[in-house]
């Protein structure tokens, strides 16, 4: 009979990781996580968890936390660059799907899933930069860091991201993440910048003839409690080229790249401090998400870029679903199989509404960007019952 596990090696402190420690923890199976940044309460931009996302946070007791140190998001509005409505999405989500849209720091976020890890009795570890992973027979699994330590257990879970490690242990040859040809700029700024404006509890996001312009309220911070964020063409220059850049210079970029933009767009630049620059990326369908005793979850398996707001409440969804497989008891290369095949569908489904949403923020001429827009209102009240799949999702129903 093949021997229960009872180790699990969890690469990245990010979102997947911790909720798969406390997951795995609650199926009997200790769990420690290695992580290859060092300790920080403070980084990261905005983001927005959704209600399929907020399931898996109640099912761990920090949903109620979370609405309180972000901002529930009653809505995403759109408009054109003039300042134009043109249509609304995600109306009443906690009515409909049982749990709110919450925006929140992404720093907010994984301070208090590590937090929570470690009052689980989790073993967290910073400054654990992976280098390869030994699998051999019935050998423990051993994985080597860069400072010369190692670690052994019964199977490794990759939740290290869109520039996973573990991946290429998985697939030696595989996919590599890909410039999407779009870039960001982000952060935040004080609330009383758009709390004083009708905004209320909705995202307003904006289309303009070239690139995308969005903010909203994302905590009670009376300094950084509004976020924003641009994603606009990247015209060949990287993320990494405009972060050599001083905070005076990309702010510039912005103006001009924002000018004649509706209000409050041109005031929301001016306070903007510490301006975050990503690169949009990408990775192609993976061909497996496991090998041997070692697994991909979140964006180590199937990263979407930020285009459908979903990239974090799919992590969340893996790392539960991982843990509930867990508890069947199954081989565990069965339980692998068994977790690609329930989340692959789903997975790639989003991934592939990300994409063409990320093409409605790309370059259009004048008469493009008209249609477009039209094409919007007529379309929105469509798409969103087309996205309600995402949200009605229930990682514990599953």
């Amino acid at each position: 009979m093949t021997r229960r596990p009872r180790k699990a090696l969890i690469i990245g402190a990010g979102i997947a990781g911790p909720v798969a420690a406390m997951f795995l923890k609650r199926a009997g199976i200790e769990a420690e996580i290695h992580e290859a940044w060092p300790y920080s309460t403070g980084s990261g931009g905005g983001l927005q968890i959704a209600p399929n996302g907020m399931h898996v946070l109640a099912e761990l007791g920090l949903a109620d936390e979370l609405i309180r140190r972000g901002s529930i998001a009653e809505s995403f509005d759109f408009y054109s660059q003039a300042g134009k409505k043109l249509g609304s999405l995600n109306r009443n989500m906690q009515q409909r799907f049982g749990q709110p849209a919450v925006n929140m720091c992404r720093a907010t976020l994984n301070e208090t899933l590590v937090d929570k890890a470690w009052c689980s009795n989790v073993s967290v570890y910073f400054e654990k930069r992976l280098v390869k992973i030994e699998d051999r027979g019935d050998q423990p699994v051993i994985a080597y860091f860069a400072d010369g330590t190692t670690a052994e257990g019964d199977f490794v879970i990759g939740a290290d991201g869109v520039h996973s490690v573990v991946r290429r242990h998985v697939i030696p040859d595989g996919p590599t993440p890909f410039d999407t040809g779009l870039i960001g700029f982000g952060g935040f700024v004080p609330r009383a910048l758009i709390e004083s404006l009708p905004i209320g509890q909705r995202v307003e996001t904006t289309f303009g003839q070239s690139g995308f312009f969005g903010y909203a309220l994302c905590s009670p911070d009376p300094e950084a409690g509004a976020m924003w964020w641009s994603t606009q063409p990247s015209h060949g220059m990287t993320a990494a080229a405009y972060r050599l850049q001083s905070q005076d210079a990309i702010k510039q970029h912005l103006r001009d790249f924002h000018a004649g933009w509706h209000d409050p767009i041109p005031a929301i630049i001016e306070a903007a401090e510490n301006i975050v620059v990503t690169d949009t990326l990408d990775v192609a369908t993976l061909p497996t998400w496991s090998r041997k005793r070692t697994l991909l979850i979140g964006d180590a398996a199937h990263a979407t870029s930020p285009h459908a707001g979903q990239g974090a409440s799919l992590a969340l969804e893996d790392a539960m679903r991982l843990g509930a497989l867990m508890r069947e008891g199954q081989e565990l290369g069965q339980t692998f199989q068994a977790f690609e095949h329930e989340r692959r569908p789903r997975a790639e489904k989003i991934v592939a509404l990300a994409r063409r949403n990320g093409n409605s923020k790309r370059e259009f001429s004048p008469t493009g960007a008209w249609l477009r827009d039209h094409m919007l209102k007529l379309l929105l009240p469509v798409s969103s019952k087309a996205m309600d799949f995402m949200y009605a999702y229930n990682p514990r129903a599953a």
